[in-house]
């Protein structure tokens, strides 16, 4: 064998930008949900008032004293249980794709968190993501250039279902891109996520990370960690949250992260959880000069890029989406999932029972007059 080559220079701690104020404090809830510590404990008594309100609003939708509407399709609410990131998006993405593959004809509907409009509209590829939102602007983004995906957000989610089917009136399916608190949408099939915190300390906002209860019935359960959350009796798969090897441009065009090797990037990620990615780009051998975490949802109106500017920016594939339009040379890397095959075939054999039963009630369609 020939002399090994030379060796790079031992690794040194990545200086980062202080986070902004509201990521800040992000950041401290995290580590607070974690465990039942002394600041989770003082928080305690908001987060029983919070549960005696969820319960009571279960109660008066169950009793008809809030009203909840079906859109006449089967509908899939893919969701979680716990504030923050649980990779939701991108298994709504994988989801479409699926079904799609079985000749579905699908639709994705959402709130459009974070958007500047108020109102229901279609989601392009080209729509701007403060207009509709940086995670159906992704999801759309995801479609463009294959099978068209209709996509459409609006801030009752039975309102965007609506426009969706009288635009696509061929749809078979919806999927609603989170929402399962949203109950006035009725739904047909819950899938809820978790990431590799599990419920953390268990407790509800703001003592821990829980929107609701925990357990509550839904059809299947999606986890990152090793074990699913526990005294759920829905069946649960695992998943794998991954970064693709390449980064993307925003002319659509792709840079292997093999060629990023040895460069000093500047990375960002205005995400629920920002250290992960920067794990996921450090496990791929990539120097981060700099990190920066901003809040979720940041809009980068104010954002101004490093004064090195021979430091290429490289961030998630949900920032790209609002970055872009200001900084079109940043780099984007997707995330992606693996989720457990048998999930798809559980998924499939639920499915097709529902398709059956909504296609024996849909009415039949009109003949044009003669």
């Amino acid at each position: 064998m020939g002399a090994p080559g030379p060796q790079p220079p031992p690794a040194t701690p990545s200086p980062a930008r202080p986070p902004t104020g509201r990521a800040t404090a992000e950041q401290g809830l995290q580590k607070i949900w974690q465990t039942r510590g002394l600041a989770a404990w003082a928080l305690s008594p908001v987060a029983l008032l919070y549960g005696a309100l969820v319960v009571v609003r279960r109660l008066l939708y169950r009793t008809g004293l809030l009203h909840s509407e079906h859109p006449g399709r089967p509908v899939i609410v893919v969701g979680n249980v716990i504030a923050g990131g649980a990779g939701k998006t991108p298994v709504v993405i994988a989801l479409a794709k699926h079904l799609q593959a079985q000749g579905l004809q699908v639709g994705v509907i959402s709130r459009g968190y974070g958007r500047s409009t108020q109102d229901c509209r279609a989601v392009l590829p080209e729509s701007p993501a403060s207009e509709v939102g940086d995670e159906p602007a992704l999801i759309a983004r995801s479609f463009a250039g294959t099978a068209s995906l209709p996509v459409f957000v609006a801030p009752r989610r039975i309102t965007a279902a609506r426009a969706l089917l009288a635009a696509h009136p061929g749809t078979d399916v919806i999927v609603c891109d989170d929402g399962l608190q949203h109950l006035a949408l009725r739904r047909d099939m819950e899938i809820c996520i978790f990431n590799d915190q599990g419920v953390g300390n268990g407790w509800l906002l703001p003592a821990g990370p829980l929107r609701e209860p925990w357990p509550r019935r839904v059809d299947f359960v999606l986890h990152a960690g090793d074990k699913p959350p526990g005294g759920t009796s829905a069946p649960s798969f695992g998943l794998q949250r991954r970064l693709a090897p390449w980064a993307v441009r925003s002319d659509g065009s792709q840079v292997p992260l093999a060629q990023l090797r040895g460069q000093a990037l500047h990375a960002l990620a205005a995400v629920a959880r920002p250290g992960d990615f920067f794990a996921m780009l450090r496990s791929e051998g990539l120097t981060l000069a700099h990190t920066e975490a901003l809040s979720d949802h940041y809009d980068f109106n104010s954002w101004k890029r490093p004064l090195d500017a021979r430091k290429p920016v490289i961030c998630t594939e949900k920032d790209a989406v609002k970055l872009w339009a200001l900084h079109p040379e940043a780099l984007a890397v997707p995330l992606a999932v693996q989720i457990d095959p048998r999930f798809f075939a559980a998924l499939d054999t639920k499915l097709s029972a529902l398709l059956a039963q909504a296609a024996a009630h849909r009415p039949p369609l009109s003949s044009p007059p003669a």
